[in-house]
């Protein structure tokens, strides 16, 4: 089974090392207990919508993104082939050439 809060903590963990900040740091900014927010990233609590938002401002990374994110990491888990939201340069050069000759 899937657990969404499991992919939801994966993700906020994901980005605050991505960040360079400890679990401290953005517990402070989000004015978020350490130990709530531990258990969040573990996966062990769910998170309101508005502890999110909190954590989302603290990191510097927009919501939508932060669920882009778990979303793209549920359709992998789900077996649903995820596309990407660009196009790749290399078919874009040749539909641009294409166009050109017309």
């Amino acid at each position: 089974m899937i657990l969404v809060r499991q992919e939801i903590g994966d993700v906020l963990r994901d980005f605050r090392l991505q960040k360079g900040r400890t679990l401290r740091q953005v517990a402070s900014k989000a004015s978020v207990a350490l130990g709530y927010l531990s258990e969040v990233e573990r996966g062990q609590k769910e998170a309101s919508s508005e502890i999110l938002a909190s954590v989302a401002e603290a990191l510097d990374v927009p919501i939508s993104i932060i669920m882009r994110e778990v979303g793209d990491r549920i359709s992998v888990l789900e077996g649903i082939q995820v596309f990407p939201d660009v196009v790749p340069d290399d078919l874009m050069a040749s539909v641009e050439s294409e166009l050109s000759l017309h």
